[in-house]
């Protein structure tokens, strides 16, 4: 039996991580454990440890590493609490993998714990850009820190491989995002009405924004403008979730509020839930802010995205993207273009980069047959003395 902990952070992370949580249960010679942390043990991101246990998942460990506040020392400081506790549970654990996505603070102390501890780390959606925010020296850390590496594109492939990592053991296997919304059998209107309190409007757009960690600009006065933007929209309801706990979160969330608590057509959610949210994406006109779900799984509902700021700045995207400055300006621009008759019209042939599913079965597959036997003893594939690297090995 190999043991595999999976380390979930948040909602975003385990919305994706969840495909590949459901091959592993099923496997015969795999032993799940699983460690929640960050947001999903907070009451003010909406308890969404839960929603793991709800899914028939056990929870080994619940660690707590969010404090009272969202500044730069308080972050550091949730990162090595994270450190120590997450030491401690792979101790009691004894776990043979770890397996981690993306970028979160949070999620690199868990890989650092594992680096000192000699535990192999698989790591999930490596290799991407999100230049305005300090996850992307995050993610490329734990990429350096990791032995295997599942990505999405081809591109993000050459990029591990740029960072020094050996090409057999990079995995182009598609987005999870795609799987999600394969696997789900998604809401009707009605029904989803019923399950948010909320009423559809003649048009709908649903928005997330997060802090952009490493703007020059407050997150407060950019939440402002994209207010500001919103505001002059006529016949259109908003369908709000609320920004991670990121640097400056808390600001956002007290402007939002003040925004909805104001307005009939406007709601806000702690958390949707997968299942509502992509319920949610069939059924608007479109996506506005910053996640990375607007590029990653919003072109397969074949529905336009405002990508604002450049949080998501590198990122492969789709040509139903949209991107502008977090300006009232910006904002009202790009709504206009979004609701043009001729961009609605191009939707129709939008090809989603991230692939069209099967990434959870690639990445098990893997981890099932991949040896696992000195795969921390790594040595640095050097670019200048390996001249092809580029070839994709089979992953299928």
């Amino acid at each position: 039996m190999k043991k595999i902990c999976i380390v979930t952070g948040g909602r975003s992370d385990y919305d994706l991580l969840r495909v590949v949580m459901v091959e592993l249960n099923e496997c015969p010679d795999i032993e799940l454990q699983i460690i929640a942390t960050g947001m999903h043990l907070s009451p003010e991101f909406g308890l969404t440890y839960q929603k793991i246990k709800e899914d028939g998942f056990t929870v080994d460990r619940e660690i707590e590493v969010l404090i009272s506040s969202d500044s730069p020392v308080g972050v550091a400081k949730s990162m090595g609490l994270g450190l120590i506790s997450f030491s401690e549970a792979f101790n009691q654990l004894n776990p043979d993998m770890i397996l981690v996505l993306g970028d979160r603070f949070e999620i690199f102390s868990a890989v650092s714990a594992a680096l000192v501890a000699r535990i192999p780390v698989a790591h999930l959606h490596g290799g991407e850009l999100t230049e305005g925010a300090y996850d992307e020296a995050l993610r490329h850390s734990i990429t350096k820190m990791s032995h295997l590496h599942f990505v999405a594109t081809d591109e993000y492939r050459k990029r591990v491989i740029q960072l020094g990592e050996d090409p057999n053991k990079v995995f182009v296997v598609g987005g999870l995002g795609v799987d999600a919304i394969r696997q789900f059998d998604l809401l009707d209107k009605e029904s989803l009405e019923k399950s948010l309190n909320f009423k559809f409007g003649l048009r709908n757009l649903l928005i997330t924004f997060h802090p952009a960690t490493l703007s020059q600009t407050d997150a407060r006065h950019q939440m402002q403008e994209i207010l500001a933007g919103l505001e002059s929209l006529t016949s259109v309801n908003f369908i709000f979730t609320m920004p991670n706990s990121d640097n400056g979160s808390r600001a956002l969330i007290r402007e939002i509020k003040n925004f909805v608590a104001s307005r009939s057509n406007a709601s806000l959610y702690t958390s949707l839930g997968q299942h509502r949210y992509l319920s949610c994406l069939q059924h608007v006109d479109g996506v506005v802010g910053n996640s990375s779900s607007g590029l990653t799984e919003v072109p397969s509902f074949k529905k336009g995205t405002i990508n604002i700021g450049n949080r998501q700045r590198g990122r492969i995207q789709a040509n139903s993207v949209i991107n502008c400055e977090p300006t009232e300006q910006g904002v009202s621009a790009s709504l206009e273009k979004l609701f043009s008759t001729e961009f609605q019209k191009s939707l129709v042939d939008v090809i989603n980069p991230y692939g069209d599913g099967g990434a959870g079965k690639k990445i098990v597959d893997v981890i099932r047959n991949y040896p696992f036997e000195n795969l921390c003893n790594k040595v640095f594939f050097d670019l200048s003395v390996n001249s092809s690297p580029w070839e994709v090995v089979d992953d299928k």
